[in-house]
Order: C-alpha cells, then structure tokens, then sequence
C-alpha cells in the first residue's frame, strides 16, 4: 500500500455517443448531433455541445428535442460502436492501473495511489491518458483528480468540456465549500428543499450546520452521512469492475407491436445484437431470457436454460422464439429485449483442461456457424449494428431483417 492520499482520477468521454457519431462522419463536426430513439418515444441518449446550447440534453424525449433544435442531426444509437470504442479507452485506462471501476461505457474512476512512482502525479497520469486516448481513439476525455471520489466527479463536472481539473492535497473541504449543496451525492430536489430551511445553500454551509439541526430535518443517519462528504470525508475505494452477470439487448418500439411474427422479426436483431457483444467479450451463456413489455407497461420475462452454453445468434435466436409461446403475442407490445446470463467458465468454453488436455475440435456445423459469426462481426463492427442480416435466419422465416 502506497503511504500518504489517495490519488483518485474520474474520467468523462465528453458528449460520447455524439461525439463517435462526429468522429465517424467529419461532415457532422461542429453541427448539432442528436443520438436517440427516433421514433415519437425515443429519448436522447447524447447531444452534441453544438445541440447543448439549444437546450438538449441526455433524457429528454426526442420529440421536445426536436423543437428547441429542428435544425439538428438525428441519428439512431449504434451502441455496438460505442462499446467497441469504450473498450480501446479502457484498455488505454488500464495501462496505468488495475483499479478501474467503470460507471458507464463512457465514465470511470481510476485509483492511481500507486501508479505515481512510476508515471507521475495525478496531473501527469491524467493528462497522459487524455492524450492517448485523443492519439487513439479521437474522443476527448475529462478529468479530475482528487484523494476522494466524491471530489474527483465533481472536478470533472466543472472542467468539461476536455477539461482538466485537480483538487489541491488536502483541499477537498475547500474546494467542496463553495459549491452548491446540490452537487453532493444523495442530495435531491426534497433534501435540498429541507436544507434550504435550514438556510443551507453551499456544501460549507451543511459542514457547518450543528448535527442536530440536520438529523431532525434528515434523520440521523442521512444527516451524519452528507455532513462527512460535505467536510471531503469519501472512504469510498474504487472497485475494479466485476465480471458482467447478463449481456441483452432491448428496444422500445415507435409504434406498439402486435402478433408472433412482428416479435420474431424483433427478437431476431435483437438476438443478433446479443451474440455479437458475447462474442466481443469473449462469453457463452445457458440461460436465455425474454423479456416483453405490454402497452399497459405490464412486464413479463420467461427464461430457459440450454444445455450447452452459447454465443452463437441461431441458438439465442431460436431459445428467445420458444419462449413466445408463454406469452400472449396478440396484446400490444412496446418493448422486447433478449439477454444470456449463465455464463460458462473456461474449461466449458473449450479453454486447455489441465488435466483432461484440449477439448476435441467442434463439429463441422458448429465451426461454420462460428466462422459465419466472426465474418458479421468483422462487417458490423466496420459497417455499424444492423448493416448485415444472417441470411440462414432470415430466410427461415421468410422476411429480411436490415
């Protein structure tokens, strides 16, 4: 253990989904992009800082989007993209340390406590990785640096976009003072409202309110824990990323669906979607699950378990159609998804077994399927998700899927 503060980094893709977009299509540089659900239901997933200025914003349905900017560029996720190119960000990540915990595919915190010997200080570590990962991968990365989590988030919040900013040592409280108590975690619009009774309107004024006056308008509990984040007390360690329990894909359509064969045609992509980020990961599953979502917003999933575990699209394919007939196909549908989970460890997967040697060599059919898989992989991740179908499954059922 490395003697003295900690030295925590969190780090921020900038406007990450809209900025792949732009990074992929030069012509959409300095345009407002917009990524979201199209459709009359969608949200937007990312805007531009281009779209920022009109007032979108992440959340905020498509449709009110496209009022406040009608001039902007609407573009349907490719979430495939953005997880291929979050994985080259977070290989660079871990260059520097092991101990990456990501929030999301674009977020992360970093405790580089004993990376300084060798690369530096927080400061030179940061800025390190934010040139690597525009030399890259062509995306810019916020950054803030500080002994606590809490302090770090927040340093990058004040420095975006592409900013980079550093919370003194020792200087947690004082940088926290001035700021609005709303940026504290666990402090939403009710909790801000009691605070504001109480005449607490900066982080420094709740580290200087006595105990008791919060614990009777918080209770005890919640009062002594947002007093300490607000004097820069964050224990919080950063938690390298734990093995994923399910990979599944899900979309909420524009206009309800109804009857078997509609379903199947949006299980297919789906399914397609699945085996393709089990692939990039290198994962195989037994349990396959659907999940289906009424217009009422009645929810529904059936799963079933396979005897073989599976990363190939047919299997995920066909377990997901089966599972149909458990549920009532003729109501209106607004969502499906599909996901694996069950994975199987190495040996199962056909990894060396110390004691029984390699596994035999898979079945002709098996193998053509993986190298029919490996093939779309390669054109999706060029192309984009969706711009190849699997002719086998599509004429299996007698229609295209794009």
């Amino acid at each position: 253990m490395t003697a003295g503060p900690r030295t925590i980094l969190h780090l921020d893709l900038d406007a990450f989904y809209a900025s792949v977009e732009q990074l992929d299509e030069p012509s959409l540089r300095g345009r407002p992009v917009i990524v979201g659900g199209p459709s009359r239901r969608g949200v937007v997933c990312a805007a531009s800082y281009e779209a920022r200025r009109f007032g979108v914003r992440s959340a905020m349905p498509t449709a009110q989007a496209r009022k406040l900017c009608p001039q902007g560029v609407f573009l349907p996720p490719r979430f495939d993209r953005y997880s291929a190119l979050s994985e080259r960000v977070f290989g660079i990540y871990r260059r520097y340390t092991p101990l990456v915990e990501p929030l999301s595919l674009d977020e992360a915190f970093l405790d580089v406590t004993a990376s300084r010997a060798l690369h530096g200080g927080g400061r030179d570590i940061a800025t390190a990785l934010k040139r690597a990962v525009r030399a890259e991968c062509g995306l810019a990365v916020s950054a803030g640096v500080a002994e606590v989590k809490l302090a770090a988030k927040i340093a990058t919040d004040l420095g975006k976009p592409d900013g980079l900013v550093e919370v003194p040592e020792g200087g947690v409280a004082a940088f926290l003072a001035p700021l609005p108590v709303g940026r504290l975690w666990g402090v939403g619009p009710v909790t801000e409202a009691a605070l504001r009774k109480l005449g607490v309107a900066t982080i420094g004024d709740l580290g200087r309110t006595p105990d008791t006056a919060l614990a009777a308008a918080l209770g005890a509990s919640h009062a002594r824990g947002l007093r300490a984040l607000a004097l820069g007390e964050d224990p919080r360690e950063v938690v390298p990323d734990e093995a994923a329990k399910s990979v599944g894909a899900e979309e909420t359509f524009g206009e309800d669906l109804t009857g078997r064969a509609a379903l199947e045609r949006a299980l297919l992509a789906q399914a397609g979607r699945v085996g393709r980020r089990l692939r990039a990961v290198g994962l195989a599953g037994h349990v396959v699950t659907l999940k289906v979502k009424y217009a009422d917003f009645t929810l529904v999933t059936r799963r079933t378990t396979l005897a073989e575990a599976t990363d190939d699209d047919r299997a995920i394919f066909e377990a997901a159609r089966a599972q149909l007939a458990r549920v009532d196909a003729e109501r209106p549908v607004r969502l499906t998804g599909v996901s694996v989970s069950g994975f199987a460890d190495e040996a199962e997967r056909g990894q060396l077994d110390l004691f029984q040697g390699a596994a035999p060599p898979p079945p002709p059919e098996v193998e053509k399927r993986r190298s029919l898989n490996a093939a779309l992989d390669a054109l999706a991740r060029r192309f984009g998700d969706g711009a190849v179908t699997r002719a086998d499954l599509a004429d299996d059922d007698g229609r295209e899927d794009g």
